[in-house]
């Protein structure tokens, strides 16, 4: 079970996304770190830092408006929010993944679970989205996820924790702290006029071709341009 190091990380780089036409998120960011307290015409969800340079994996329809706006990330970085503008690196529409980069050092960062490793059904897991998962208790995985092997590609995979709007992009975490996937859409059955909650849908890269993109984009000329 997830235990304090894990809920610890998952609090210390806890991330949002804020996609608005401002060019600035001053007299926004405050005490309370909420999605909710954004500006009334910004959209955004979570992210998922994965270096300590910076990059983060979200998912690719938090960046839906992103056209003729700007992008910014809100990182907690061990408490002390610290906010940029950010880089679209890549997006895939098909798998609901991009990755965006902002010009600051991101100390606390995931690493991801072994890619070879078969994560059974009940695998128990917490997740990091800035919505709910400070006070979501623990829940496990409602799918099994296979082994990666170089043709898998991005995969989904179902938890049995309930997510809001803004959790999007949000990483799903183990009892080691590592991050097994990101967080995607929530699933409802709706018979009549009552609505049951069934699973929440996440997407697991590959973690190879993920790491390629970031490598790629690190020899860059472009990257430290937000």
């Amino acid at each position: 079970m997830p235990g304090p190091a894990a809920r610890h990380l998952a609090a210390a780089s806890m991330t949002a996304v804020v996609v608005t036409p401002r060019k600035s998120l001053e007299g926004w960011m405050g005490s309370r770190f909420s999605i909710a307290n954004a500006p009334g015409d910004a959209d955004g969800g979570s992210a998922t830092p994965v270096s300590a340079d910076g990059y983060f994996v979200t998912a690719d329809h938090v960046l839906a408006q992103s056209t003729g706006h700007h992008v910014f990330v809100a990182y907690r970085n061990g408490g002390a929010i610290r906010t940029s503008s950010a880089r679209i690196v890549w997006r895939s529409a098909a798998s609901d993944l991009a990755v965006i980069h902002a010009p600051f050092p991101t100390p606390y960062f995931y690493q991801w679970s072994n890619p070879q490793a078969w994560q059974p059904v009940g695998t128990p897991v917490i997740h990091g989205g800035i919505a709910t998962g400070a006070a979501t208790p623990a829940g496990k995985l409602s799918s099994e996820l296979s082994p990666e092997s170089p043709f898998s590609g991005n995969r989904r995979f179902k938890i049995d924790m309930p997510l809001r709007p803004g959790d999007s992009g949000g990483p799903v975490i183990n009892a080691r702290g590592e991050v097994v996937g990101i967080n995607s859409a929530v699933e409802f059955l709706v018979p009549m006029e009552t609505a049951f909650f069934i699973d929440s849908e996440c997407i697991r890269p590959n973690v190879r071709a993920l790491e390629e993109i970031i490598e790629h984009d690190r020899r860059s000329p472009r990257r430290g341009v937000n």
